[in-house]
């Protein structure tokens, strides 16, 4: 079969610049490279669709096509379209019908069996390519943009200075587009099938037919990297970086002690005060583990939060004021590790010293780090609202908590924490549910089960709802307070 990913924003590379350390080269990007690269290994032709950018500040995406070492059968090809230069993904929005008429111009009616979009630029451009190939695509959200504005309304009520910034009025009428038109939409758990995409911006073009055109296709980890036995070449480094923030911020008594492990960004929705105040209000916990909080780009943001943006800052501030009311100085530090390989040798290490994952986000879609850490061996205690629910098997492979009750945070870390063999249970339980249900080669083979149901018509869109008309003609973009209001 020959699948063609389409994802416009960021860029791919055979040396994986900028994954995971820019906005537009995040979590899907992981995710397309992955599920195409297993494709290919399972004997299938592979395309990544994406920009082109000719700009010496960007030479890694300047050729017109390229490969993965090892991968004959999966091509990266690059299409022009607007400015030579690099645009982040707000941008794009004006471009993406002149990138669509270079997609249809390379493949020169010779079409590939299955467009897949990713994003909502990626959707967007897909349904305009099913339009002009009568090729089938699945649309894949990985995050939606009703659920961002609602978010950033939230701290500002500023509609048009967000709208100005991220441009919503393109994204959610082209969310709105490739949810409608496409023949199956991919979610990563049914959480997030049931409570992303009954948002009311969504409600009228998903709900008529839910569960038929929904399919639950889980991501997967890199077990090559995320492995208990695996020692990277950051392995001394990242110890290394253990120790000295150690040094500078465990009391010297408390140095033994197994790790409470805290990833994720800094977020008031993602709840490290929750996780602080557990610590803060239960002895025996303080007295059976440290609090390791890990940050992305700052190194020592308890002390010194001047590198944080605004976001950040606020959560810092929070987490300071508690440490400071219930004297939790010398039993946690904050400090900066950032890759998939240097967080997997984070986990090796709290799982050899004994300790656990905690994400006590007040909601979570899925949970990637979850599944992450997990799959090291280290058992994770995570929010019962959302992905991790399924994630953990419903509480079997990890321990659930109540993100708003910080006593019941405290007592689901305490009992691994405090029982060798509870503790041993659920490092076992949770590798092991990695490996049968969250790797590449089950994802990869859920997009091919899905393909199959799309060729014998079991699946299918609305090819007659309207596509947005910004990327038909060059008019304005719209704005989100006119979307609104239609």
């Amino acid at each position: 079969m020959h699948v063609a990913f389409v994802n416009p924003q960021g860029n791919f590379d055979p040396d994986n610049n900028y994954l995971a350390s820019h906005p537009d080269f995040g979590g899907q990007l992981v995710y397309v490279r992955e599920v195409a690269r297993t494709l290919e290994r399972l004997g299938h032709e592979v395309d990544i669709l994406t920009r082109r950018i000719i700009d010496p500040d960007w030479p890694e995406f300047a050729s017109e096509t390229d490969s993965y070492p090892g991968y004959p059968n999966l091509r990266i090809v690059r299409i022009p379209c607007g400015p030579d230069t690099f645009l982040p993904k707000e941008e794009l929005w004006p471009y993406l019908g002149e990138w669509v008429e270079g997609a249809a111009r390379w493949y020169g009616g010779s079409w590939p069996g299955l467009w897949t979009g990713h994003y909502a630029d990626g959707g967007l451009c897909a349904a305009l390519l099913e339009e002009r190939s009568g090729v089938p695509f699945t649309f894949t959200g990985h995050s939606l943009g009703a659920w961002k504005l609602d978010l950033l309304l939230e701290d500002s009520e500023d509609l048009q200075a967000v709208d100005a910034r991220y441009n919503f009025g393109a994204r959610i009428p082209a969310e709105r587009a490739a949810l409608a038109r496409s023949a199956a939409v991919v979610t990563n758990s049914v959480a997030e099938c049931r409570e992303q995409y009954d948002h009311p911006a969504y409600r009228d073009v998903v709900d008529r037919d839910r569960g038929g055109r929904f399919a639950v296709i889980p991501p997967g980890v890199n077990l090559d990297i995320f492995d208990p036995e695996a020692r990277s070449p950051w392995e001394d480094e990242v110890r290394e970086k253990i120790r000295a923030a150690h040094e500078r911020d465990i009391a010297p008594q408390r140095r033994a002690l197994p790790a409470v492990v805290a990833w994720s960004r800094l977020d008031p929705k993602k709840n490290h005060l929750a996780l602080v105040r557990a610590f803060a209000h239960n002895p025996e916990l303080r007295e059976r583990a440290n609090l390791l909080i890990i940050t992305r780009g700052l190194d020592d943001p308890l002390r010194d939060a001047s590198d944080a943006t605004e976001v950040q800052r606020s959560v810092l501030q929070g987490v300071v004021a508690e440490i400071e009311r219930s004297d939790l100085w010398g039993c946690v530090s904050a400090f900066n590790l950032s890759g998939q390989s240097t967080l997997a040798a984070l986990y090796r290490w709290g799982a050899e010293s004994g300790g656990v994952f905690c994400l006590p986000a007040e909601y979570e879609p899925f949970g990637l780090t979850v599944v992450e850490a997990m799959a090291v061996g280290l058992p994770v205690v995570a929010t019962k609202n959302g992905g991790p629910r399924e994630i953990t098997d419903e509480g079997r492979a990890g321990l659930l908590a109540d993100p708003h009750d910080p006593a019941d945070i405290a007592s689901q870390l305490l009992l691994p924490l405090s029982d060798g063999d509870a503790w041993r249970t659920f490092a076992e339980r949770g590798r092991e549910r990695v490996r049968t249900v969250y790797s590449w080669r089950r994802t990869a083979e859920g997009y091919l089960r899905l393909a199959e149901e799309i060729s014998a018509g079991r699946k299918g869109g609305d090819p007659s709802f309207p596509i947005p008309e910004f990327v038909r003609r060059p008019d304005p973009l719209p704005r989100l307070q006119e979307w609104k209001t239609r």
